[in-house]
Formats: structure tokens, sequence, C-alpha cells
């Protein structure tokens, strides 16, 4: 019986990737992380062919004979490494390995990359770990259709293995390894949105003069899917999500490969096949009630990003640290709160003042009890003046948008409803982008544990509330999105009909893709872009990248 290896084999790609940049190899090897990108994609196109398998794998007859074959999978315990091998070339006395990369290679002279060089490196070590012979290997760059050749003398093999021990080394100490600085690797990597190098840098060395390349993308181009009413059912067919109701009608669609996430709202079937292809795919499925209450996620393995939990466990069983991070997320809100009265509402001098207190009065908080009364505090201030932000329609059916006060479990009026409505489906935002990254989105700083409350997405949701929920309600109201007929009352309160949510989660959507200038960083990005961003540097911060969470304000 064979004894399990002290660590998972090593592989050559993901030593290319350490000898490419330590920080994407930790990224992509502990953490699990990856995001496709043009360059990716076509390279993915380019391995098409190769990665088709050829039976019976090499050949051990006909010793003279040259032969080539493709996709050979090799492996080695005593070496800890393994790889797919894209072709190889020879005789079985004499192999070549060759690796196809989208790239170029590099001039004068005409040589290999040194990643690529390491990476066909460990190729030869596997072959002749097997009983090969193995001198040389050859890379084939796509973009100018050159071969170019690699000697695998001790000189190499000696750089190969260093770079062994050093990826070992980086991965079993659960340390990232600090972002390259203004490096032109940057820009071609496809996880620049995750490893944020220059948003880093500047925050670490606090030098917020300096502005970041614009490697974040503004957008997502993948959009959510809704499925709302009682009794649907959404199937698969070719790469396409449909929403059928009872009588097989189709009532919407999504192209698959353009979906971000499956929001289920009510009493909707989801086919097997859809649940096997988007847990395949880790594009989570939200379950709702119809009126937007969180119920779960069904989604994938998951994130392999240890670390972070257990970090952010310890940072929430200190008293200290919880409330160093609750101080500036309460600031924020009231931040953000006050400006939205100022730019919107017509809003006293007192009242305004009064938020400014309770400002510099939760900085300074010194106990978890004291700042949740300053927040009770500045939301009254905040509310009291809230009804000045929408624009008045005449009364329908005992309806009107009139606000008197914030009230919630059930709404008792139509504005509230809207509230209600927006802060769950925010709250669900923020807690598939906390899970995406690594986080228990369950256990937060500033909102206690609670048996089914989503803490931690809580606690991100109050520097958002008056910025994307909020807007929205005026948003919806002010432009006529949602009109007063578009309400039902019932036995508990006001809820919404399945027509104006539907126009409702439009605008709330909108708003999400709406572009804005980041007031640390300065370049455009999307609200949605924004919550990603935000919600990584408080890992980094927790993982003592940079010293400070900087809180998103605006003017």
């Amino acid at each position: 019986m064979t004894s399990e290896p002290a660590s998972p084999l090593l592989p050559a790609r993901m030593l290319n990737e350490f000898t490419y940049c330590p920080r994407l190899f930790f990224l992509e090897w502990v953490n699990g992380e990856f995001a496709d990108n043009a360059y990716t994609t076509e390279g993915q196109t380019i391995h098409r062919r190769v990665d088709l398998k050829e039976p019976g794998g090499l050949p051990c007859v006909e010793p003279e004979r040259p032969f080539r074959t493709r996709s050979i999978e090799a492996s080695s315990e005593r070496l800890g490494l393994t790889g797919k091998i894209d072709v190889i070339e020879g005789t079985p006395d004499h192999l070549v390995p060759v690796d196809f990369k989208r790239g170029r290679p590099r001039l004068n002279p005409l040589q290999a990359w040194e990643p690529d060089q390491v990476q066909l490196c460990v190729y030869a070590l596997l072959l002749r770990e097997a009983g090969y012979t193995v001198e040389e290997a050859v890379v084939y760059y796509a973009a100018t259709k050159q071969r170019v050749s690699i000697s695998i003398d001790e000189e190499l093999i000696a750089r190969t293995v260093n770079a062994i021990k050093a990826a070992r080394a980086v991965a079993s100490s659960g340390v990232i390894p600090p972002p390259l600085e203004r490096s032109p690797k940057c820009g071609g990597c496809s996880l620049n949105a995750i490893c944020l190098p220059d948003e880093v840098n500047i925050l670490a060395h606090e030098s917020h003069a300096s502005k970041p390349r614009n490697l974040v993308p503004s957008r997502d181009d993948d959009a959510p899917f809704y499925v709302q009413g009682q009794g649907l059912r959404v199937g698969l067919d070719h790469g396409v999500l449909e929403a059928r109701d009872r009588d097989r009608n189709i009532l919407a669609t999504a192209r698959l490969a353009n979906t971000s996430q499956l929001i289920v709202m009510g009493n909707v079937q989801v086919s097997t096949q859809v649940l096997h292809e988007l847990c395949e795919r880790e594009i989570p499925i939200v379950w709702t009630s119809f009126g937007g209450w969180l119920f779960g996620f069904t989604e994938g393995l998951g994130h392999k990003n240890i670390e972070l939990r257990r970090v952010q466990h310890r940072t929430a069983d200190d008293p200290a640290a919880s409330l160093k991070l609750a101080r500036r997320i309460v600031a924020a809100k009231i931040a953000n709160c006050r400006t939205m009265l100022r730019r919107n509402g017509e809003p006293e001098e007192r009242t305004l003042r009064g938020m400014a207190d309770a400002l510099d009065a939760a900085m300074v908080a010194d106990s978890a009890e004291v700042l949740l009364g300053i927040e009770g505090n500045a939301a009254r201030l905040y509310f009291a003046s809230f009804g000045s932000m929408v624009k008045r329609a005449t009364a329908v059916d005992g309806f009107s948008f009139d606000f008197a006060k914030r009230n919630r479990r059930p709404p008792a009026d139509p504005v509230n409803a809207l509230l209600s409505l927006a802060y769950s489906m925010l709250v669900k935002e923020l807690a598939l982008t906390a899970r995406s990254i690594g986080f228990d989105p369950y256990l937060g700083f500033y909102h206690r544990p609670r048996y089914g409350r989503p803490a931690l997405a809580l606690d991100l949701l109050e520097e958002f509330r008056p910025l994307i929920a909020e807007s929205v309600v005026l948003t919806a109201i002010n432009t006529r999105a949602v009109a007063l007929d578009d309400f039902r009352r019932h036995a508990l309160g006001v809820a919404l009909t399945s027509e104006g949510r539907q126009r409702f989660l439009k605008v709330f959507e909108r708003r999400l893709a709406e572009e804005i200038t980041h007031p640390v960083f300065g370049y455009r990005v999307s609200y949605r872009r924004v919550l990603e961003v935000q919600v990584r540097l408080l890992a980094r911060h927790l993982l003592g990248e940079i010293p400070e969470w900087p809180e998103f304000t605006t003017r």
C-alpha cells in the first residue's frame, strides 16, 4: 500500500505561474481563484485540439520510428509534480515534450520565456522519472508560429528545482506574496481585478496621491437571471436557461455563458440539469421568498481561502478589532446618508448638524453599545427628512407615497415596502460577493451572529444603503417606474405586485450597472464592481496587506 503524499502534487502550469508572479500562483493554487480574459480564452482555443487525448499513451514498440502523440498526463509522487503535456515527439528512446503558448517568444536572441522554460523542464523531469531520455523540449508560440528549442541542461534543472522549493514554501506559509509594483505583467493578467496590485500598493504605502492603472474592469457584463412567479420551472436547453410556466410556455431566457447568478423568487422549480451545470460552473443559485427575503444559496465546492475565514473569526472574536471596523462602517453610513439628504432633500440645518455630530461621535465610540445608540439617533434624524426626497403622487385606493417613518416586517406603506425589498436585494448581492471571495457571510464585526442572519453582509450593507438601496427606491418612485397601483394590501401589510416587482428589480440592476468615479482610486467603475472591490479590500486589510480598510463615501 502506498502512503498518501504529504502535500498535493504541484502542477507544472502552477510553477509557470509562480515564475511569472508568485502572487498569481498563490491566488490560483492556494486560494483557488481564477478568471478568464481575452488572453486565457485565446489560449484555451489554441489548446482545443491538443487537449484531445489519443488512445494508447506513449508508444513502447518500434524504437527507431518517429511518432507524435498529444495530451499526455504524467506525474511523480517522488518529485511531487504533475502535468499534462500538450505534445510529445521523437522516438521512445528520445522524447521531446512540446508545449503550445498563445504569445510570442523573446527576441534577440530568440528564446523561450523563463516561466515557459521552467514548465518544460518539469515535463522533462517527469518523463525522465518514467524512464525516458529527454535532452530537449520545444515551446510553440502561436502568435508568430515559431518553435523555440530548450536544452534540458543542469543549469535549467537547478533553476527549476529552486523554483519548486520556493513555490512550496510560499504555498505552505499561508501568506500571500506582495503585489508587483507597476509591473507591465499586470496589464495582461486575468486576475488583476482580484489581485488589485495598484490599489493594495497605494493603500499599503498610504500614497493616496498616486493613481492606479485602470486594471479593474469598469463593469461586469454577466447579469443575474431573475425568475419570479408561482409554479414556474427553470430548465436548460443548449446552453440557455429557460423559465417556463405550467403550460411550458417560455417566459424568459438567459444565456448560461452570460449569467452571473440565478435568483429564484418564490415557489419556482429548478431542474437537476440546471443545478448540476451551475454548480460545475460555480454560478450560484439564490433562493428568496416571493418578497425577496433571503433563504439560502446553492453553489459548487465554494472558495478555498481558509486563511481568510480563520482571520475573519479571530477578528470577530476580538472586541477591539471588531469595534475599530464597526466605527468605520457606521461613520461611512452616516456620512453617505447626510450627503444623500443634502443633494436630494430639504433637511433642516439642525438635522444636518446633528448628523455631523453623530459622525464625529461614531469615530470615537468606546463600545459597540454606544455605537449602536449613535447609529440609531442618526437614522432617526435621516428618516425624519427622508420624505422630502420623495415626489408626491395622488393617492390611489388608499395608497400614497407619503413617508412618515421607517417600519418593517411587515412594511405598512409603499415606500417602506420598496425599502425592505431594496435592502434584501442588496444584502443578497453582498452575501454572494463575500462568499465568492472566501468570507463567511454569517460572521460580522458590527452585526453580531444570529441564526440565519448574514451578519457580514449586513455590515457591508451599511455604507451602501443610501447610495444604492435608497437611491433605487427614490428613482423608482420619482421616475414613476413603480406606481401606486403596483401595490396590494394584505392581512399583515403592503406588498408589490409581480409586475411592479419586476420593474423595480430592473431599476435596481440599472443602479448596480451605473458607473461612478471611485472616490479613492479615481477610475470609473460600476456600483457592482465597487461592491466587489470593497469586499476584496476588507480581505486585504484583515490579512495584513493594508493598514486600514477604506470606507466608501461620496461627496
